[in-house]
């Protein structure tokens, strides 16, 4: 027996579960027990995953690329209009006086700068509604965590990054995924 099994082992039966109970339920109509069921104080998930992976992660993602393909076109376009107004700038400077060239160039710089903070601010926007859609679907996919804790008597659900070794049987992020698709799906659409 490997030294992680031993160690995985030695937590189970601490917590008062053996390799064979982990994996099983006491079925209350059967009074038997049903495989395939985890049954451990402790779960584990993948948070990421299961935000991405879920229903209601794709529609974000999807969302969320459509957002980005068209901020990146609104920015390549505007890009394209400020180089040829600097490039008829530059021609015109040599058929203008100094000063009036140089209201010219403080106006352009200042149109520049006036874009650059509009397009950063589209950019938080759109940072800030991923961010908001993490938390709704995370507030939303709440009740049926809990339903899949009681069902497996856990007491905790632990993201799988904080746990620094685990057997994987306490990983529970594919059935937390299936469980979100069925009950929240895709979720509701942003306002």
């Amino acid at each position: 027996m490997g030294r992680a099994s031993a160690l995985a082992l030695t937590i189970l039966t601490l917590i008062g579960a053996g390799p064979g109970v982990a994996q099983q339920s006491l079925n209350p109509v059967q009074g038997g027990l049903e495989l395939g069921v985890v049954i451990s104080p402790v779960l584990t998930i993948d948070r990421e995953r299961v935000f991405r992976d879920s229903a209601f992660g794709r529609r974000v993602a999807t969302e969320n690329q459509g957002r980005r393909e068209k901020l990146a076109a609104e920015n390549r376009q505007i890009e394209s209009e400020l180089a040829a107004e600097e490039q008829d700038l530059t021609q015109r400077r040599s058929t203008l006086p100094a000063e009036d060239f140089r209201i010219l160039a403080d106006a352009f710089d200042q149109k520049v700068q006036e874009t650059e903070k509009t397009q950063l601010g589209k950019e938080r926007v759109f940072a800030e509604t991923r961010d908001r859609e993490w938390d709704s679907f995370w507030t939303t996919a709440v009740p049926v965590l809990e339903g899949l804790m009681l069902e497996s008597g856990a007491f905790v659900i632990l993201d799988r990054r904080s746990v620094f070794i685990s057997v994987s049987v306490v990983d529970v992020t594919e059935k937390t995924i299936a469980l979100i698709d069925e009950t929240i799906g895709a979720g509701p659409a942003p306002e």
